[in-house]
């Protein structure tokens, strides 16, 4: 899973990045994950009904923008969140306050099983990553 989150980065920014034409061929901006501190779901689900998830974010600096969430399916189930951002690089200075935002994303109902949800909260010091797990279960 380490190794998953990066890559599914670097595969869909890279696509993005290639349809755009930059003079100097550098790119100014880099794609990061963003802390996530909470989310907002209900108790259940309905199958076939579309949800909006409230979910609750920190922008570590004033150079990096919410770009929105990278939402992939682990399990049948089990939806892993992140919150993904674009973080300038070509500033000399960027002001340290963390900004805390709220964003939301649609989520369509598709199985009538208790959906998972991970929520990218970080890493540990080791590097291994750290999650806010949600269950909501599907009504009958």
């Amino acid at each position: 899973m380490k190794r998953l989150v990066p890559v599914i980065f670097i595969a869909f920014f890279g696509t993005l990045l290639s349809s755009c034409s930059l003079e100097d061929d550098s790119p100014n901006f880099q794609f990061v994950p963003l802390q996530i501190i909470s989310a907002q779901l209900p108790e259940s689900f309905t199958q076939d009904e579309t949800y909006e998830i409230e979910v609750t974010y920190l922008k570590p600096n004033g150079c990096i923008s919410y770009e929105g969430f990278d939402v992939t399916q682990e399990e049948e189930t089990i939806r892993n969140v992140v919150a993904v951002g674009s973080e300038r690089i070509d500033v000399d200075f960027c002001t340290e306050q963390v900004v805390e935002e709220t964003a939301v994303f649609n989520f369509v109902v598709l199985y009538n099983q208790t959906y998972t949800f991970k929520f990218w909260v970080g890493e540990t010091e080791s590097g291994e990553q750290e999650y806010l797990e949600i269950e909501v279960p599907v009504n009958d």
